[in-house]
């Protein structure tokens, strides 16, 4: 874990979180990220502690404060939004425009879901920003016309009630040579990929996400209501639980004003090793700074 510390002042760490490693100590035991604490006391009497989360399965940034003056100050940017965020995603199918916004409040599914999301009008109300990076090169015709076989948003729990805002048009017919697609599912199953590679005949993109708001889940629940669920959610997508590819949600970017007499840090986390074949798919080149 000191190896995946990113950034350390006096008052915060923000670490490279791996997938696959829970935040938390879930009720089933086993190890989480809070293990580590200990060996990033850097000198401190304390250990760090989390300013926020990210779920098990995705990747990148998250931030520590080293203090608890210094967690309290951080718990309050993260509360105003005052925190930057950027995402990177792989989605199945993708919207028709290159830039929009998801707005669609959400609710707990039930209580035996325990965090478990769904869209409810009477819910927190939810905004993400979206843009597209890049695409598959099954999303484009032979003669460079658009031919993306894009799910179309599926109807969740109280669909009637919701209200969702995606900004793009509607998506074009299917290309003939690709499978008819399958609408994602607020539950387990569907379309999946088990190799652990790109799919030759999923279009698929790569997506920028900022959440406006900070709910549970919301980059999830919120592509996958749009018609374009993240590869790999064995949830709110189309992957299985066991057998299909990791969850392609990666923490890219965190800005924190952590000081008002110096600039926000702005701290990056590299694309981790699940992720770079289904990138370069979406013609990702590399960690380039000239061209990312």
């Amino acid at each position: 874990m000191l190896a995946r510390v990113l950034y350390r002042d006096g008052l915060m760490l923000i670490v490279d979180k791996p997938a696959g490693l829970p935040v938390h100590r879930g009720p089933k035991g086993g190890v989480s990220l809070e293990d580590y604490f200990d060996a990033l006391r850097f000198g401190l009497p304390r250990p760090p502690a989390l300013a926020h989360r990210l779920d098990k399965d995705t990747s990148g940034c998250l931030v520590l404060g080293r203090h608890r003056k210094a967690l309290a100050h951080l718990g309050l940017l993260f509360k105003h939004g005052k925190v930057g965020k950027t995402y990177w995603a792989v989605v199945e199918g993708g919207p028709d425009a290159d830039e929009g916004t998801v707005e669609l409040s959400l609710g707990r599914l039930d209580e035996r879901r325990g965090w478990w999301m769904k869209p409810d009008a009477n819910g927190l109300p939810s905004v993400t920003t979206w843009k597209v990076l890049g695409r598959s090169a099954r999303a484009s015709g032979p003669e460079g016309g658009d031919s993306r076989a894009a799910a179309p948003p599926y109807a969740p729990p109280h669909a009637a009630e919701s209200r969702v805002a995606v900004r793009h048009a509607a998506p074009p017919p299917p290309h003939p040579g690709l499978p008819a697609a399958v609408p994602p599912s607020p539950f387990r199953g569907g379309r999946s990929n088990t190799d652990g590679q790109p799919a030759d005949r999923t279009p698929l993109t790569w997506l920028a996400l900022t959440p406006v708001t900070g709910r549970t889940h919301q980059l999830r629940v919120h592509c996958a209501a749009s018609g374009w669920p993240i590869v790999g959610d064995n949830i709110y997508g189309t992957a299985q639980r066991f057998t299909g590819p990791p969850q392609l949600l990666h923490a890219r970017e965190v800005v924190v004003p952590i000081s008002k007499n110096k600039a926000p840090v702005r701290v990056t986390a590299q694309v981790p090793t699940h992720m770079r074949d289904w990138l370069r798919a979406c013609g990702w080149n590399g960690e380039n700074p000239e061209t990312q």
